[in-house]
């Protein structure tokens, strides 16, 4: 017997339309496919991307119909999957979702391009597998709940499941295949957050992971094979392994009425998002009062427990990708450079200055923004300067919350800055991709999106 929540996105899943999904939503998905478009690219000469990217060339095919984005070469849909997922979640500017701690364009479009690039699928049909895929994914971070998230890390875990929800729509599976794709990508399911300690590449290989491993469980199911048919909720299946406050109810809330992909917030700084709050508010304290960093003595960020879970083990960042993952680095940043973007971390994540500013900050636990996470994420600073003041700051919605989004201009700025900082694309081949890409609901087929 199955549980009526887990038949039920399954059936979801299979059964979406495009003309099911409201104009707005669909809007929100051509958003955020832009801004995952230009967070793979971004990921291009990145040491643990490349390896990732070489690696699925060296498995061949020496061409195919799917795209690797930063190599502008054919592949499988497979390994086009696995090296565009690395590519896209290094920057740290791919989307996440509040509630879940989950960021789904890493897991969801890498796979869902791929395989609509070698089946020919239209541009609605790519649309409806990718909200699909965010509302899977979404929801299974939810229901895995906040102790899943301590140690592991959503995006690896969930992912499994969403990449396998929208290659499975685009394949169009039944109902009962989609649960049986369920089953054998929960049981894939992977990723620890042990990498931090040591700054290890882990990060980029949980989104490559779950893309191919969730397409895999999809086109197995196509084929007859069979998963367990309660890998969520059974005895022994996923939040019985790795989560003590799972909540089943979380898989299916007002599912086809509450759309998801419409809660998901874009990234403003080039860093972890349990860093974006605070940044955010030191950055409006330091504009209000028009303070340099050498008038500031100490800073207190007050966070929730999530926060010091993920970023209190990053103590001495050795590397950018490490020092993203530190709240001392990120608001040192803020603080003398006026931005946490990429080329601030590049050039100044290990500079004196930065090192100096980053010792002056400390994280505390705060009971309100801990209660409202992970639902809101509240950004708060206390700010302690030279000349004895004590300065308050706080933020209800970080930039790019859907309380405070990006506009579709800010989105194209943000794409065409993320491609022209790794070299991926020129400016005259982004500004194409990205008229090609609002319109992608109008194409018949999905072909290759740049070169």
């Amino acid at each position: 017997m199955t549980t009526p929540s887990t038949a039920e996105l399954a059936k979801f899943a299979a059964t979406l339309k495009f003309e099911d999904i409201p104009q707005p939503v669909v809007a929100r998905i051509e958003d955020l496919l832009l801004d995952w478009f230009g967070s793979a690219l971004a990921g291009k000469g990145a040491h643990a991307v490349e390896i990732l990217a070489n690696f699925a060339t060296a498995m061949g095919p020496a061409d195919g119909p799917s795209e690797i984005l930063i190599h502008r070469r054919g592949s499988s849909p497979l390994l086009a999957a696995m090296a565009n997922a690395a590519a896209s979640h290094v920057a740290e500017q791919d989307d996440v979702h509040n509630g879940s701690v989950f960021h789904p364009a890493c897991v969801v479009f890498p796979p869902a391009l791929a395989v609509a690039q070698a089946l020919g699928s239209s541009g609605r049909d790519l649309l409806t597998a990718s909200v699909v895929g965010y509302e899977v994914g979404i929801r299974v971070g939810e229901f895995l709940g906040r102790s899943h998230y301590k140690i592991f890390h959503t995006t690896g875990t969930a992912g499994t499941l969403a990449a396998a929800a929208a290659v499975g729509h685009l394949l169009r599976l039944d109902p009962s295949q989609m649960l049986h794709a369920f089953g054998s990508a929960g049981t894939q399911s992977a990723g620890l957050w042990e990498f931090l300690r040591d700054a290890a590449d882990s990060k980029q290989l949980h989104p490559a992971h779950a893309a191919g491993a969730g397409l895999m469980a999809a086109y197995l199911a196509q084929g007859g094979f069979t998963g367990a048919k309660r890998i969520l909720e059974g005895p022994q299946g996923l939040a019985a392994g790795t989560s003590t406050d799972s909540d089943l109810s979380k898989l299916t809330d007002r599912l086809g009425s509450r759309w998801t992909v419409s809660e998901t917030s874009f990234k403003y700084h080039a860093s972890c998002r349990h860093t974006h709050p605070a940044a955010d508010a030191l950055q409006h304290l330091i504009g209000r009062h028009a303070l340099q960093a050498g008038d500031i003595r100490h800073v207190t960020a007050l966070v929730h427990q999530g926060a010091i879970d993920v970023l209190g083990p990053v103590i001495d960042p050795q590397t950018v990708h490490q020092s993203k993952f530190n709240m001392g680095t990120v608001l040192a940043l803020i603080a003398t450079q006026g931005r946490a973007g990429l080329t601030e971390f590049d050039n100044s994540f290990n500079v004196r200055q930065v090192l100096d500013f980053r010792n002056k900050v400390t994280m505390a636990l705060d009971p309100e923004v801990d209660t409202a996470y992970p639902t809101r994420w509240i950004g708060k600073v206390r700010v302690e300067l030279n000349d004895g003041r004590v300065l308050h700051e706080r933020v209800d919605e970080p930039k790019g919350d859907p309380g405070n989004t990006l506009t579709r201009v800010e989105l194209e700025d943000k794409a065409l800055r993320l491609a022209l900082y790794s070299g991926a694309a020129s400016a005259s081949e982004m500004r194409s991709a990205i008229q090609r890409l609002w319109g992608i609901a109008q194409a018949p087929s999905v072909g290759h999106l740049i070169g």
